[in-house]
């Protein structure tokens, strides 16, 4: 009996021994199990990563782009060397106009590889947006270098140089980005643009033209269409155009002020009148439409109305310089001629051509 008697301090010491030896290991064992216990940290990290990420990709889809953003810093924590991450987040930024924001990420992620080409074109869109043209062109230009088989870099140059007034500049980089890709609709319109404001209205339509065979529901290049033509003097293909426009978008501010102005040049006031208050419906801060309210009712000699309207269109807008113009007349006609010598003063300001001759043929200086 006395065998099965074992003392206390001996069982005590029977399992402290057992204990021991499993956490006796050598230097290699050692090593491998941290090495292990590493990974499985890193492998969790990286799967917290990966899932913020994707969470950031389906709400970049949704247009959710502040979320995206959170989303995409989770996953930058989770794992700092994610490039991918970084750039979808600078995309992300750019889309949210927060391109301050953008412009330091993708300063990150060139950092970390300088040979990522879209990180240099969308770096140059951060720059872009804050107007800084010159960092902008650089950027572009480092991508088109790296990758020249990038259409986006070339059309987004174009945007550069057509912002910057450049039109022949704008169209080399358009016709560019339609020889690398031929159904991007948004370069033959722009090049559009650029020949429109170089008076080639033909070329103007044929690119115009061409950019809805690619996609025939873009109502702002119908809208186009509509403002070259009436530039043509072709006020039946400009109205037909804006009948199109407004048939593809019923909410197109624009194309109901451009096919007012069109009436207002054949003299058909009350349509012009109708589609201008139309325009302010959908878009209750649109200038334009307001002042060109204040133009028809001082073609109708209605100068209160016209003087009401032309109040609205600078309040709406006070860097607009046709509203000032549009006052001006009507204050002269309501017998405020000091008032309408400020406003046509403004409109000269502004580059009006009309305000510069009004004031100089009423107004002392």
């Amino acid at each position: 009996m006395k065998r099965n008697h074992i003392p206390l301090l001996a069982g005590l010491l029977l399992f402290g021994l057992q204990s021991y030896a499993q956490e006796d290991l050598t230097p290699q064992e050692k090593a491998y199990r941290d090495s292990i216990t590493a990974l499985n940290l890193q492998n969790e990290a990286v799967a917290k990563s990966q899932e913020a990420y994707n969470n950031g990709i389906r709400l970049f889809g949704e247009k959710k782009f502040q979320a995206a953003i959170d989303e995409f810093k989770k996953s930058i924590n989770y794992d700092p060397k994610f490039t991918a991450a970084y750039y979808n987040k600078g995309v992300a930024e750019n889309e949210a106009e927060k391109y301050k924001d953008a412009q330091a990420t993708l300063q990150k992620l060139i950092e970390m590889d300088p040979g990522y080409s879209k990180a240099y074109f969308q770096r140059g869109r951060a720059y872009q947006g804050q107007n800084d043209y010159l960092n902008a062109e650089k950027d572009y230009e480092k991508s088109i270098q790296i990758d020249p088989s990038n259409p986006k870099a070339y059309y987004n140059y174009g945007t550069l140089r057509f912002l910057q007034q450049d039109y022949k500049g704008a169209i080399k980089h358009f016709t560019k980005t339609i020889e690398l890709d031929k159904e991007f609709a948004f370069a033959y319109n722009d090049r559009g643009s650029c020949n429109r404001m170089l008076a080639d209205y033909p070329k103007a339509i044929a690119d115009y033209e061409e950019a809805l065979r690619k996609n025939p529901n873009l109502a702002f290049v119908l809208n186009n269409i509509g403002t070259t033509k009436k530039k043509m003097k072709d006020y039946a293909g400009a109205m037909a155009a804006f009948n199109r426009a407004i048939s593809v978008d019923p909410k197109f501010h624009l194309a109901y002020n451009n096919r007012g102005a069109t009436q207002m040049e054949q003299n058909r006031m009350d349509d012009a009148k109708k589609d201008f208050e139309k325009a302010l419906e959908i878009n209750s801060s649109y200038a334009p439409a307001a002042s060109n309210l204040s133009a028809v009712y001082f073609k109708q000699k209605d100068y209160k109305k016209a003087l009401e309207y032309g109040e609205k269109a600078v309040k709406m807008d006070s860097n607009y310089g046709n509203a000032y113009l549009n006052r001006a007349n009507a204050k002269e006609m309501n017998r405020d001629l000091n008032g309408a010598c400020e406003d046509w003063h403004k409109a000269k300001e502004l580059g009006v051509e009309l305000g510069k001759n009004y004031y100089s043929s009423n107004c002392n200086e």
